[in-house]
């Protein structure tokens, strides 16, 4: 199995790098021609085009939803992290909600499409080295999300699981979300097996690990005191992880 990955990564690099390079530009013409309409329009086919890009490896992605999630309202996906292929079929499968991602200030800059996204679409990079930044970002990206009722994406854990073993959720981040929108729901995600992707490190990619995100059923934000809301939250996000 390993002996095919080291023939399939290279192929998938090359598929995904062509995908980042195409539709930088596309963003650029979304957002100027057309604007942030225009460009979430972009950023919603690049992803999916990232999602199926993943077969290539033979890993399929299976979004599942059964539960009706508000509208007309600020929403706050918080998730378990395993890797960077968390972000597309988020992106893709929540694109009606336009979500908009928590992001280290690094990402910004340097990655074809991503980090053009990350500048222009409404994103919050942080800086995990400085903490009063980070929290000053955090707000601006609160009052943000509820002014244009968009959704926020967590990760709570702070940093990829490499392991898929889910870390201790912090609050901060999360807290400063729901002091600024204070009507809005909670949409808890579970992620298993992206994480195999990178199995053997950054090459070659782990091959034919289906990821699969499941979606558990939304939670007022002002249903509980804080500090109870992120223990149910982090209770229920473990209990779907595998």
């Amino acid at each position: 199995m390993k002996i095919i990955s080291y023939i399939l990564s290279p192929i998938f690099m090359v598929v995904f790098f062509v995908i980042l390079l195409i539709f930088h530009p596309l963003q650029w013409i979304g957002l100027n021609v057309f604007g942030g309409k225009g460009h979430q329009t972009v950023v919603n086919y690049l992803n999916w085009f990232l999602v199926k890009s993943l077969l290539v490896l033979g890993v399929r992605v299976k979004v599942t939803n059964t539960h009706k999630l508000p509208e007309n309202t600020t929403l706050l996906f918080v998730s378990n992290h395993q890797s960077m292929f968390d972000i597309p079929p988020i992106i893709w499968s929540f694109r009606k909600y336009w979500p908009k991602f928590v992001s280290k200030k690094e990402l910004g800059k340097g990655i074809p499409s991503v980090s053009y996204n990350l500048r222009h679409g409404g994103a919050a990079l942080i800086d995990r080295k400085d903490g009063k930044q980070a929290l000053t970002e955090l707000a601006k990206f609160a009052k943000r999300i509820k002014e244009n009722t968009w959704s926020a994406v967590i990760f709570p854990e702070g940093t990829r699981s490499r392991t898929g073993k889910p870390k201790t959720f912090a609050p901060n981040g999360l807290k400063m979300l729901v002091k600024y929108n204070p009507e809005a729901y909670i949409v808890p995600l579970s992620i298993n097996n992206s994480w195999k992707v990178f199995k053997y490190g950054k090459f070659p990619l782990g091959i034919g690990s289906p990821i699969t995100i499941t979606t558990h059923e939304p939670v007022k934000v002002d249903s509980l005191p804080f500090d109870e809301l992120l223990q149910k939250i982090e209770t229920t996000v473990k209990s779907g992880i595998q």
